[in-house]
């Protein structure tokens, strides 16, 4: 199932007038527009418009100063409350042509008289932001953690939004200065009052940013405790689901759950927006490996997708050692990318490939030979031991009791002795593939069903070519920063 399409160009491109010309935004317009959609949302109740504010606030990230930020607090909050001094405090006044430029007109617009919980929080945002874009981290920490303390006093659903952002970024700034142990407690007192103020938002988010925490400091068994009785709901935002699904594949894989591993990680994948290319290549990476721990073979197709062919080199020359079943080539491989392995986490797991190495191995040499000594198998086979008859020996017979190999062993003359190959047509195996494909698609169908959206009355209402074109103007707007905010997300 994929997130709702903003790539999709066809709705995008419907006749548009020829004579229509819109002005270039600037920060001042985009956060005019902020503003106005925040205060619209908090008197209304509309949480739309607080993730649209939210949406925009993207677009003009890497466009943020310090006056810019400065004029829009003296804007939106009172001069003498104490948010705007607090607020202020983060963020150094120039002197310069940095001064927004909508206090040119304070007669149109005056100041704010009070201060409203959306956008006092919604400007901490813009100052995290801020602060973390310019590599603050110190500072950036210390409003995250009184943002947080003003959140724990406010219960309202337009500023659950807002909130799982803040939570985000308050653990992202902890992870870059390598404290995340530090809010740990923090993290699990703010999910405990997700849950008891039904935030369901926030409960996914502080629920993913945990299992981050833990899996961090490679604590699985914590973080599958918390996973197991955590609340259940219905996921509200895919970027988060994603999340989840992927920190799912990775505990499962850890725990030798490989068949639920697998299935969680090439969801996450699936899921996953095209821009979100590093959590892809990290879906895929784990994918692989723990496909060829349950003994299959990644297709090349893997391997070659557009942007990742560097980023998996390392585990496509691993998944060549394993599908020739060369236990030197696999030894070269896993000792010539041991760094990158390690960086990717990944490492642990690649030494349990190696019985994997050694049975694809054995049963070339099965079907290769009808009768073989087992000092040749261990030849073959090329283990580095003191006796490697009997180690071959013990390996063949394990592998001609789980299954891997139709063989019998000769203890007399120390043979291996393999069985014809019958007809794998003649087995329940290929239906047994079918099936598993058929169960696929059909999954994958009914989760599209489920993601598909509408506008709401569209069945009722026609609308009118303006606002149609307003309508489309905005699409071409959220298609052209979607791409921005998903990798931000990820």
């Amino acid at each position: 199932m994929k997130k709702q399409s903003t790539a999709d160009p066809e709705p995008m491109q419907v006749s548009a007038p020829a004579t229509t010309t819109t002005a270039p935004t600037t920060p001042t317009t985009n956060l005019k527009e902020i503003q106005s959609l925040i205060e619209t949302g908090a008197y209304t109740k509309e949480v739309r418009r607080i993730s649209r504010a939210v949406r925009l606030t993207i677009v003009l990230r890497r466009q943020l100063t310090n006056g810019l930020i400065s004029g829009f607090f003296s804007r939106v909050l009172p001069v003498n409350s104490e948010a705007y001094k607090r607020l202020s405090s983060y963020v150094s006044k120039d002197s310069g042509s940095d001064e927004m430029d909508i206090d040119a007109a304070p007669t149109t617009q005056p100041a704010a008289k009070h201060v409203l919980p959306e956008m006092e929080i919604y400007c901490y945002f813009l100052v995290l932001l801020f602060l973390i874009d310019q590599k603050n981290y110190d500072l950036a920490k210390v409003c995250a953690s009184d943002c947080i303390a003003r959140l724990k006093n406010l219960n309202k659903r337009t500023v659950d939004v807002l909130a799982s952002r803040i939570y985000f970024y308050y653990s992202l700034v902890h992870e870059l200065t390598n404290s995340l142990a530090e809010i740990r407690g923090n993290l699990l007192a703010l999910h405990r009052m997700a849950t008891l103020r039904h935030d369901e938002l926030g409960q996914e988010t502080l629920l993913n940013l945990l299992l981050r925490n833990y899996l961090h400091y490679n604590l699985y068994d914590q973080a599958e405790k918390l996973r197991s009785k955590a609340p259940r709901f219905e996921a509200h935002s895919n970027h988060q689901f994603c999340r989840y699904l992927f920190y799912l594949g990775k505990i499962r894989t850890i725990q030798l759950e490989y068949t639920d591993a697998k299935e969680s990680l090439l969801q996450a994948a699936r899921k996953a927006p095209s821009t979100a290319r590093g959590f892809r290549i990290q879906c895929n990476k784990w994918a692989i490996i723990v496909r060829l721990l349950l003994g299959e073979i990644p297709e090349r197709t893997v391997f070659m997708q557009k942007g990742m062919k560097t980023a998996l080199t390392p585990y496509f020359e691993l998944t060549n050692a394993v599908r020739v079943g060369d236990l030197e080539l696999f030894r070269t491989v896993a000792d010539k990318f041991a760094s990158t392995f390690a960086s990717d986490g990944t490492r642990n797991l690649i030494v349990r490939l190696r019985h994997n190495v050694i049975r694809t191995g054995l049963r070339n040499i099965s079907i290769a030979y009808s009768r073989i000594s087992l000092a040749d198998v261990a030849t073959k086979l090329r283990l580095d031991s003191d006796s490697p008859a009997a180690d071959a020996e013990s390996i063949v017979a394990k592998a001609i009791r789980d299954g891997a190999i139709d063989a019998t062993i000769d203890h007399t003359n120390g043979w291996m002795v393999s069985k014809e190959t019958g007809d794998v047509y003649s087995t329940n195996e290929p239906q047994a593939a079918f099936n598993s494909r058929i169960v696929f698609c059909l999954n994958m169908h009914n989760e599209a069903v489920k993601a598909l959206r509408f506008p709401p009355n569209s069945h009722k209402e026609k609308e009118s070519a303006e606002k149609r074109r307003e309508r489309q103007q905005q699409e071409q707007e959220l298609a052209k920063h979607m791409a921005e905010e998903d990798d931000d997300e990820f």
